[in-house]
């Protein structure tokens, strides 16, 4: 978003749906005791349901989009998303009542509330929809923009400006390292001056903001177009693309003194990460009452089928490369490693993996815990240490890694693996190799929590019905 005043809107519509709702749900509680006065009820003993209900509230409300700019969105969306956020935190809330038994709180407080804070939440939308609609109609928020370049990346950002800009945005000009091209137009318009009357055209103007677009070549001399900036008291801004690459995040930082760009293969939110981390070890730990009888079982049965460990430890290739050990029960004979040199040559699968599909190797347990993933259950140890998570591509061999031909596929290193993801509810060992590494990039360039919940639900049916298993 590049505008700051769609921020501060933001931030205004996100205080007035907190406000406004404790209002309502107050309102609400009122009206319930003030008309239904046989029957009074403490309020001190629904003040715990505020704070759940705003919060499931703004979560839903954020997730169907009722957050998005008016520029992008209808009236008739905004109510769609409102509806379907307040059914859903009513009925979660509902739930959480009836399951923990607590009958004191009243449901004719929260119906009520949640049909009259649906029309205020709708009404916020709709005065914010006209405030912005008059904004626009009268120019008074465009932001006026002086360009410094004239070549195709200046010609680039004007045209981004023109399309990104909630509030419209007016090039003003363009300034030009070359004097000789004053008086010139980029794209309708006018190169005002050159590079050196930057103090001259700064005070001649109203500008809002410069934005440097020379070329890259040129940026060292960009130092007087700052000073000039820093005396005017104008927001300066420059293109950051230094390299000639895709960056799904560039951000910031400041090291002392020392401003740091950061480019980001893969943009991912520190907060929605930590979730992702709480949600995977509270899952797996409350799953073990479950999974520690069968972990047993299968063990024993390993221990009875043939000699050697319960266990199948070897390294694999986690997060940004760094090697850990991914535990797995053996499926094969003890001495498999070294069998794999005199078959390797009847591999079925295209790419860096091996599979068979009747490896001489795989023990008669191990044909069945394979077919059925059991021999994937000892990696949620992994997932408790946080070596791995329940949903990520799936961690690879050293081997395998070596054997990469393509650059773009060690960006999985820039993600957590997991246990299951898009491959396992896709086909699993059916997949060709290079199907499977499209749809582990096409997880993490698309990854979201809600991603991570539809894997997870879809790959117990994948399970059951063995498909593609090896």
């Amino acid at each position: 978003m590049y505008d700051d005043r769609s921020i501060e809107l933001d931030r205004v519509v996100f205080l007035l749906d907190i406000f406004l709702s404790t209002i309502t749900f107050i309102l609400c509680f009122w009206g319930r005791n003030h008309f239904l006065t046989e029957d009074t009820i403490d309020f001190y003993s629904h003040l715990f349901i505020i704070p759940l209900l705003l919060a499931l509230l703004i979560g839903f409300l954020s997730y169907f989009g009722a957050y998005q700019g008016p520029r992008y969105t209808s009236i008739t969306k905004y109510a769609w998303a409102i509806l379907r956020a307040m059914i859903l935190s009513i009925g979660v809330l509902l739930a959480l009542l009836f399951f923990l038994n607590i009958q004191y709180v009243s449901r004719f407080v929260i119906l009520t509330f949640s049909v009259a804070d649906f029309f205020v939440l709708l009404a916020i939308r709709i005065a914010i929809k006209n405030y912005f609609s008059r904004s626009i109609r009268s120019g008074r928020h465009c932001l006026r923009v002086l360009i410094i370049g004239t070549g195709e990346r200046a010609k680039d950002i004007a045209n981004e400006l023109k399309t990104r800009s909630e509030w419209g945005i007016e090039v003003i000009g363009h300034l030009d390292p070359d004097p000789t091209r004053v008086g010139q137009n980029v794209n309708g318009k006018p190169v005002i001056g050159a590079v050196a009357d930057i103090s001259q055209c700064l005070k001649k103007y109203i500008v809002d903001e410069v934005i440097i677009a020379i070329p890259r070549s040129m940026l060292e001399d960009a130092e007087p177009i700052a000073f000039a900036c820093a005396e005017e008291g104008i927001k300066l801004r420059f293109m950051a693309d230094i390299f000639s690459l895709q960056a799904a995040r560039i951000s910031l930082v400041q090291m002392g003194n020392l401003p740091l760009l950061t480019l980001e293969p893969v943009a991912q939110d520190k907060d929605i990460l930590l979730l992702k981390r709480l949600f995977d070890f509270l899952v797996t730990l409350s799953s073990m009452p479950v999974v520690l009888p069968i972990l047993a079982l299968i063990a024993i049965a390993i221990k009875i089928d043939s000699p050697g460990p319960i266990f199948f430890v070897q390294q694999r290739v986690g997060l940004r490369k760094h090697l850990f050990p991914m535990y797995k029960f053996r499926s094969m004979h003890e001495n498999a490693e070294e069998m794999l040199k005199d078959i390797e040559h009847l591999n079925e699968a295209e790419g860096p993996i091996f599979k068979m599909t009747n490896d001489p190797r795989v023990t008669r347990v191990g044909k069945f815990i394979r077919k059925t993933s059991l021999d994937e259950l000892p990696q949620l140890i992994n997932v408790l240490k946080g070596d791995m998570s329940l949903v990520g591509p799936r961690p690879m061999s050293i081997r395998d890694v070596d054997l990469f031909e393509k650059g773009i596929q060690r960006k999985r290193f820039s993600v957590k693996p997991g246990i299951t993801c898009i491959w396992q509810i896709s086909g699993r060992s059916d997949l060709p190799f290079d199907k499977w590494l499209e749809l582990d990039l096409e997880y993490i360039d698309n990854w979201s929590f809600w991603l991570d919940l539809k894997i997870l639900f879809k790959t117990l049916p994948a399970v059951l019905k063995s498909k593609g298993a090896v």
